[in-house]
């Protein structure tokens, strides 16, 4: 355990200090970088042609008091000014009480920027609540940044999940932070902490940039997942700290082109693709690249997970130079994914898995089986392929490979391989 802690304190070190590559490996290729989503900046205009609209100028007190409607009026006036570039601006050293709060578009401004340089922080009362605590929709050039702290108040919610507490029914609880329907979109250098659910959703959102996030909450806290994509597609996630009691990333269906780099997750759930067809849904992800992660000490390593049942596919996914400290299933394809208090039963169709890739993967595994792939016997997982894997025990067990209904191929170095039979 001391052993883990001086590595994840060292790993923070590096990437607190702006290291740009903490994980043992190799060049990328020309090729990963050309199937990398591009992104343009047109949008980041020049400091000098700003107007600013300060939210204390609107009546936000930060005294505990709830500043939603201060909020709210900086926001209309920065939307909806004639000038081509406003900023929205939190001022830093004040911390600000806010109940759930949506910042509409289409704006008249060409681009906005929303200044976060202060704290935020959640009500801890949940009788005034949606399923949201800050949404941004329908914005178009909108940049989210400043060196602040969303403080989600989540320990409320979670002793009312039904994950924490079984006699309690199961309930939504809100995001954090939300951005719907918003094309061209930067949000960077920002802290989320204690979500009440999941911290960071894009949903039906394109050409967006996600880097150098610090998203934190406890192992135990139900559901709190770092970064989740849902329909959204040219999207880059890169330098990011996140550990959490869920999934660091997950990226579900309609989610297209996604480029993760540099990422440091745990605790939490690993990277996930998924789950994806739940309750006989169609499903559909393709060209996710993730590269160059730590993973320490998670309860899943590089996933996707897929229900029985489901239609569509998950196809043409990279996961390359990444490292493992003591992860519980490194590698892992599950077509049998059932998150469920009723046992799920035996069907048919299932969500495709096909051209998947696992390159260049090395480090140490919690548990006996550090590839595992568990697919459908119906939709078997195909062109899966293997190359320069090396994922040692932790302990004193031997590390092995469990291989179900998966079409395979190997090169370079591979252990624990497919290809050799489980004793």
């Amino acid at each position: 355990m001391t052993i883990q802690f001086l590595l994840f304190s060292f790993l923070v070190f590096l990437f607190n200090n702006g290291a740009s590559s903490y994980v043992p490996s190799q060049d990328l290729t020309s090729n990963s970088l050309a199937e990398a989503p591009s992104f343009h900046t047109r949008y980041h205009p020049n400091s000098d042609e700003q107007d600013v609209f300060n939210v204390d100028d609107y009546g936000a007190k930060a005294d505990g008091t709830d500043d939603r409607e201060a909020f709210k009026g900086a926001w209309e006036a920065a939307c909806n000014s004639t000038a081509d570039t406003t900023v929205l601006l939190v001022p830093r050293n004040k911390t600000y009480l806010l109940r759930p709060l949506v910042f509409n578009g289409p704006c008249e401004a060409k681009s906005v920027t929303v200044k976060i340089k202060g704290n935020l922080k959640a009500p801890s009362d949940r009788s005034d609540w949606s399923n949201y605590w800050i949404k941004f929709r329908y914005v178009k050039h909108l940049t989210v940044k400043g060196g602040g702290k969303l403080d989600g108040s989540g320990q409320i919610w979670w002793q009312h999940s039904c994950k924490i507490n079984r006699t309690l029914p199961c309930t939504d609880a809100p995001t954090a932070l939300m951005f719907y329907q918003c094309k061209h979109l930067r949000v960077s250098n920002l802290t989320s902490k204690d979500s009440q659910q999941i911290h960071v959703v894009f949903s039906h959102c394109s050409h967006v940039e996600a880097l150098h996030l610090t998203i934190r909450a406890p192992l135990w806290s139900p559901n709190t997942d770092g970064i989740h994509l849902t329909s959204t597609r040219n999207m880059k996630i890169s330098d990011c700290f996140i550990g959490t009691g869920d999934d660091c990333i997950s990226i579900v269906n309609g989610s297209k082109h996604v480029h993760v780099n540099n990422i440091v997750c745990g605790p939490g759930h690993g990277i996930s693709i998924g789950s994806l067809g739940a309750n006989n849904s169609r499903a559909h992800v393709s060209n996710v690249h993730v590269e160059k992660a730590t993973l320490i000490g998670t309860t899943n390593g590089v996933r996707i997970k897929t229900w029985q049942g489901g239609h569509g596919y998950a196809k043409n996914i990279h996961f390359q130079d990444i490292f493992m400290c003591n992860v519980s299933n490194p590698i892992i394809i599950n077509q049998n994914y059932c998150d469920s208090k009723i046992p799920c039963y035996q069907q048919n169709s299932a969500v495709a898995v096909r051209e998947v890739t696992f390159k260049n993967i090395r480090g140490t595994s919690a548990t006996d089986i550090s590839v595992n792939f568990n697919c459908s016997s119906t939709v078997p997982c195909k062109h899966i392929e293997l190359e320069d894997i090396s994922l040692v025990s932790s302990d004193t067990f031997t590390s092995s490979s469990s291989c179900i209904n998966v079409n395979s191929t190997e090169s370079g170095s591979v252990f624990p391989s497919c290809n050799t039979k489980r004793n």
